[in-house]
């Protein structure tokens, strides 16, 4: 966590539409994993991050699962598109992107999970670029082939990408009331997605601390009730907020 990085209340908001957007895909997709934090505390490179944990070890995925991967991933952009409109979404999305269109490319060309191209190998290298084609391109594979392989890939990104648009634009009361709490909370747990999810008043997360709520208890405190250190007492080390 990146907690000495200040962002204005503008960004913050766009942030918690965008954390939002995928954890409300996430949570509402057939076979997804259960999503345990969303948070608006910028970690690393990334001004918030929505975390799902499996429920059970797997050393393979289906095509459903990693459709739904995709529709998921592009839920933080669809959000930002539909609270502000096309010319106002961020770059925050670029991750988001490359990913699902990595995820979309290797199911084309690699795990033959296209029927118009079947269970058959494309991609020989790793060094590929954007969709289907490589920097340098098998002799094996046609123009024909290779226009082909663009084509499935920019079908199975286009289809998941409508998914998750209609499942937040059937759900945008949600959406609001989970951007309204990462704005109070910053980071909400399983327990406060449930509480939106079923549209129920969230309840505080268990390790959340009102600064305000302190500063009011303390300023209505009488003079000999503020604490008061003793000589012998080392100073504590403060919680980080």
């Amino acid at each position: 966590e990146r907690k000495t990085m200040v962002m204005d209340e503008k960004e913050k908001a766009s942030t918690a539409y965008h954390e939002a957007g995928h954890a409300i895909v996430m949570r509402l997709l057939p076979d997804h994993d259960p999503v345990y934090k969303v948070s608006i505390i910028p970690r690393g490179r990334a001004l918030g991050v929505t975390m799902s944990l499996p429920t059970q070890d797997r050393y393979s995925e289906s095509k459903l699962r990693l459709e739904g991967q995709i529709s998921a991933l592009y839920g933080g952009r669809i959000a930002e598109q539909i609270i502000y409109g096309d010319d106002l979404v961020s770059t925050g999305a670029s991750n988001d992107i490359e990913r699902a269109t990595m995820i979309a490319r290797k199911m084309v060309t690699q795990w033959g999970l296209s029927e118009k191209l079947g269970p058959m190998l494309y991609a020989e290298e790793e060094g590929e670029v954007f969709l289907g084609r490589s920097s340098a391109k098998s002799l094996h594979m046609s123009d024909e082939t290779a226009k082909l392989i663009d084509a499935e890939i920019k079908d199975v990104v286009n289809r998941n990408y409508q998914r998750a648009h209609e499942i937040l634009t059937e759900n945008l009361d949600i959406m609001h009331s989970m951007k309204e709490a990462l704005m109070k909370y910053e980071t909400i747990d399983a327990d406060q997605v449930d509480d939106l999810m079923e549209r129920k008043p969230v309840r505080e997360p268990k390790d959340w601390h009102n600064d305000d709520d302190d500063k009011k208890a303390s300023s209505s405190k009488k003079p000999e009730e503020k604490d008061q250190p003793t000589d012998d007492s080392a100073p504590s080390e403060g919680s980080a907020h």
